[in-house]
């Protein structure tokens, strides 16, 4: 179904200054993420099937080691998937997700390990169980149009909500960086109608009762887009925030970031462990355009290459200390 296309105008009162946000993200359990700076959200799939690190936690030892060292590399949440929502991933029941992370989330706390954690789930279900085992946030790829009941748990638990934008499911999608000659993603103008859609997503939360502080967007990147217009997306990333709310930068790893760096002698595209320069690159693409929080694979490198941005653009601003 092809996107609204509607002009939307966006909440004059959460509108950010995006060259100076002072804001926050507000979550569950009286936490929250200070957006004056960079932010890392690592990634912690618990799913064998991942297109970049399946299997690597599917056992919670193993989870909290990498929890353990995301956070000792800088970053300043977790995020964690029971259910891979690659193009073209098979769908995976409530009952299975919730197998897949719940033990997850229960050690991590249970190892002393305090630091935000957000559940990546469409459905409600696995939500409520995430955040039962101590989860502070729901990060919904559908923008909370899969499992509508997800917007109700969001407003009566308190806690923290993602909204992405996609096209269609993960089992009806093809992979962003080919698609087939009359299969491509029809968009009038991609960052307008994603930011349409994403408003229309916020307007509906708040209205539903989640909090405004509470919802982060993310124009979701590789999902149903083609690779120039995730390119576009991440040139209007200031057009995108006009919609009022924080973005999330999430292009880490992405088949897109591997098709945009290839090289004259290329004649593929590099494999997700080789799409590190092109993920950092588009992360400080994000950063200038006032993306505060970005959800990474490769955790230090991300923060150092930010680090550095950060001090070379915002040079009397707090500098990206891990704290």
């Amino acid at each position: 179904m092809k996107p609204s296309t509607k002009v939307i105008k966006p909440i004059a009162a959460l509108t950010m200054d995006t060259a100076n946000s002072k804001s926050s993200w507000q979550l569950g359990n009286a936490k929250s993420i200070p957006l004056d700076r960079p932010r890392l959200m690592a990634i912690v799939n618990t799913t064998p099937d991942s297109f970049s690190d399946s299997g690597a936690h599917l056992e919670p030892a193993s989870a909290v080691r990498a929890a353990a060292r995301f956070i000792r590399d800088g970053a300043d949440m977790l995020d964690i998937g029971g259910e891979s929502t690659r193009p073209g991933a098979t769908r995976v029941s409530a009952d299975d997700q919730i197998s897949r992370v719940v033990p997850v989330i229960a050690a991590i706390r249970e190892a002393g390990i305090e630091v935000p954690i957000s559940i990546d789930t469409t459905l409600s279900q696995v939500a409520a169980e995430a955040l039962d085992a101590g989860a502070d946030a729901i990060n919904d790829v559908s923008g909370g149009q899969e499992d509508r009941a997800t917007i109700e748990l969001a407003s009566r638990r308190g806690c923290g909500l993602v909204l992405m934008h996609r096209l269609r499911p993960p089992d009806a999608d093809r992979f962003s960086d080919q698609y087939a000659a009359g299969d491509q993603p029809a968009y009038t103008d991609v960052v307008a109608d994603v930011r349409a859609s994403l408003t229309e997503y916020s307007r509906d939360a708040v209205s539903r009762g989640v909090l405004s502080g509470a919802i982060l967007l993310d124009p979701g990147l590789g999902f149903g887009k083609t690779v120039e217009q995730n390119l576009a997306l991440i040139r209007g990333t200031k057009a995108l925030l006009e919609a009022g709310f924080p973005l999330l930068g999430a292009a880490s790893r992405k088949s897109f970031t591997g098709r945009v760096s290839m090289g004259s002698d290329d004649a593929d595209p590099p494999g997700p462990a080789d799409r590190l320069g092109a993920s950092i690159a588009l992360s400080i693409a994000q950063l200038l355009g006032g993306v505060r929080l970005f959800r990474v694979h490769d955790v230090r490198e991300q923060a150092r290459a930010l680090r550095a941005a950060w001090r070379t653009i915002e040079p009397e601003n707090p500098a990206c200390t891990h704290t």
